[in-house]
């Protein structure tokens, strides 16, 4: 492979990778915190998407109950500027984070204040994003979507680097896709590490009895952590919307069982290891060679297998020690 063609797959699969960090913290949050999968977290991935394009456009096709609805006759005011965009997606992930504690209150809480076995949330969970999904479907249809032009600004399409006689192509939207994602990151990284809500969030994540021994309130901080999965999911959700439109409202099954992959392959819990996961998984893909691109999807649980073969743990989990 020319270092042109390294180059333009490196910068491709640290586009998506980013992306895939980003929606598989969601799932490392409530693991760490509940220590269970929220399956719930592929369909508020999706709304947040719809939220975002509804700000935006408004305007659905001829199919469910909203067929033919127009929100903004004339034009949506947050429209035709990267701001209007940004407050867009701001708004619509917001939207997603309260979708997900919601989701809590109805599917995780009844659970939790039961004792019940945790393979009970899971399928409840499970039960929940099915219920979004149909439910999405209902209102808008199956139809896919793409967000109007012009949502950042007057930015040109795509940034051309000459390497030599060859030209490296990067789509504008890659650019700010992996920006965003790796702002996003750090701020995260900085809330768990630097202030005392991410320490009570580690507090809670290590033992939820004695943090509670401790004056933490645990169900206001599990309310916390659901809030920033669905902001999270949500955002992903915009940022893959922007960039690929919204392929109906089954569209984030696929991204939710990538979520999985990375956050296994990373190591359950970590939440370095979701960004590396991530990473490693956008890069694995972005080197498939486009006659086999039918068998990219494939790629994610490929090395997912390979890796847990000579490290089950994942890359940066640790090894469960058992007390006898």
């Amino acid at each position: 492979m020319e270092l042109s063609g390294f180059l333009q797959n490196v910068l491709n699969g640290l586009a998506i990778g980013s992306v895939y960090a980003i929606f598989a913290l969601g799932y490392t949050l409530v693991f760490s915190i509940l220590g269970i999968i929220n399956f719930a977290h592929g369909a508020v991935f999706t709304l947040g998407a719809y939220f975002t394009y509804t700000l935006i456009s408004g305007q659905f096709s001829d199919n469910g109950l909203l067929k033919g609805l127009n929100l903004f006759p004339n034009g949506s005011p947050l429209s035709g500027s990267a701001w209007g965009f940004a407050l867009s997606a701001l708004i619509g992930s917001l939207l997603a984070g309260v979708v997900a504690v919601i989701i809590e209150r109805l599917a995780f809480r009844p659970m939790r204040t039961r004792s019940a076995d945790p393979l009970l949330a899971l399928v409840s969970s499970l039960g929940v994003a099915l219920v979004i999904v149909n439910l999405i479907q209902i209102l808008v249809g199956a139809e896919s979507y793409s967000f109007p032009d012009g949502i950042y600004g007057n930015l040109p399409p795509a940034l051309l680097f000459h390497l030599g006689d060859k030209t490296i192509i990067i789509r504008t939207v890659q650019v700010i896709i992996f920006a965003v994602s790796m702002v996003l990151l750090l701020v995260l990284g900085w809330v768990i590490g630097r202030t005392r809500t991410g320490k009570a969030l580690r507090a809670v994540a290590e033992n939820p009895g004695t943090a509670s021994l401790l004056g933490i309130s645990v169900d206001r901080f599990v309310i916390i952590t659901f809030f920033l999965s669905g902001l999270l999911g949500g955002l992903a959700g915009t940022l893959v919307g922007s960039s690929f439109g919204i392929a109906g409202p089954y569209f984030g099954v696929t991204f939710g069982l990538k979520g999985l992959a990375v956050i296994v392959l990373g190591g359950l819990g970590s939440i370095p290891g979701a960004v590396v996961g991530g990473l490693v998984i956008g890069l694995a893909e972005a080197f498939v060679p486009s006659q086999y691109s039918a068998y990219k999807e494939a790629v994610a649980f490929a090395l997912l297998f390979i890796i847990l073969l000579v490290r089950p743990q994942g890359l940066l989990g640790q090894a469960q020690i058992q007390k006898v």
